[in-house]
């Protein structure tokens, strides 16, 4: 338990240095009775829209079966999702942050979140390179993936990008030649 502990708080020092240096206005870690995680990484969370539904947000990783470190009910902490790669799950206000912590060189450069939608909600990509969740029916935005971002240490900006490949997002950060630890930011809100 201890090593456990030791890599989540590890994990958490690196995406705060890299947020504080970021020095913009970041969504708060919050408490959300209308979000509800799983007990293993592959089971992500069950996020809220605005319509009242939910979506499922998996983290497809070699960890997948791995419990989280809790550090609180809004904070978990993924140690060793992948190679050199820990993953800080927060909860914030109506929605979800997975706060992508790459270690080192080694570390992938893609990152797979399969996403299941209730029928009739779709996700539909904007030219900022996130995606909205859309109820067909109305054409309604009911929720959103914002693009992604990537930081190193230094704060410097990491190239990052989403791919849609069926229903999962699959956020690519190009990391080399980086100062690491190297944070990435897939963020769901409805």
């Amino acid at each position: 338990m201890r090593h456990a502990r030791d890599g989540a708080t590890a994990a958490m020092n690196a995406a705060s240095r890299v947020l504080v240096a970021r020095g913009k206005h970041e969504p708060q870690e919050a408490e959300d009775p209308d979000v509800h995680w799983g007990q293993r990484a592959r089971e992500g969370a069950w996020a809220p829209t605005k319509d009242g539904q939910r979506i499922h947000i998996g983290i497809d990783c070699s960890a997948g079966d791995q419990a989280p470190t809790l550090v609180r009910p809004s904070l978990r902490v993924f140690v060793g999702a992948e190679v050199d790669t820990d993953i800080v799950a927060q909860t914030t206000a109506g929605g979800v942050r997975l706060l992508t912590v790459l270690h080192g060189p080694d570390a992938p450069t893609e990152f797979r979140f399969p996403v299941q939608l209730p029928d009739g909600l779709v996700l539909e990509g904007m030219p900022s390179g996130g995606f909205d969740v859309v109820h067909l029916r109305y054409g309604a935005t009911v929720g959103r993936f914002y693009s992604p971002w990537a930081a190193d240490v230094m704060a410097r900006p990491v190239k990052a990008d989403y791919q849609l490949e069926g229903s999962t997002i699959i956020m690519r950060v190009q990391h080399e030649n980086s100062y690491y630890p190297v944070v990435a930011d897939p963020l769901y809100t409805r």
